[in-house]
């Protein structure tokens, strides 16, 4: 293993029935506010980071309740900040979307060396405050890709 972290990630929009969205803020860098994400870690399969990360970050069991993946990609930039924790020369990150529903809000246990905060909101407002355009852009397409799992 090389130390690095893979430029492979997921992201996991965690919502209600309601459409009330979970937004975690992290810990280095208070009024970040995001899903949960999280890196590839080895070989494992992207439902399987999904499902690791879901429990890392927030204590909830996948198993209870089941993770979905949206078949959504996107590429983007890693920030300058963030590159020492790549491979030298790596500069973009892969990232694949996955849902999680639950039936209603639940309380939430964070990794306090990752997140010092978390809250529920309606998906529009979730959605103006992540500070990442492409969480942002996943849960305007929280609506849409309920009525069509439904």
């Amino acid at each position: 293993m090389s130390g690095f972290k893979q430029p492979v990630s997921v992201l996991v929009v965690i919502y209600t029935a309601a459409l009330d969205v979970l937004l975690l803020e992290r810990s280095a860098h208070p009024g970040f506010w995001q899903s949960v994400t999280g890196s590839r870690e080895g070989d494992e399969i992207l439902i399987d980071t999904a499902r690791r990360e879901v429990g890392e970050e927030t204590g909830i069991d996948t198993v209870e309740y089941p993770v979905d993946d949206w078949q959504i990609t996107n590429t983007f930039e890693i920030f300058a900040e963030w590159r020492h924790r790549y491979g030298p020369g790596v500069t973009e990150n892969t990232e694949h979307v996955f849902g999680l529903q639950l039936p209603q809000r639940i309380a939430i246990t964070t990794a306090p060396d990752e997140h010092r905060d978390w809250t529920w909101m309606p998906w529009q407002a979730a959605a103006e405050r992540c500070f990442s355009w492409s969480n942002r852009d996943a849960i305007l397409l929280l609506p849409e890709h309920v009525k069509r799992k439904n």
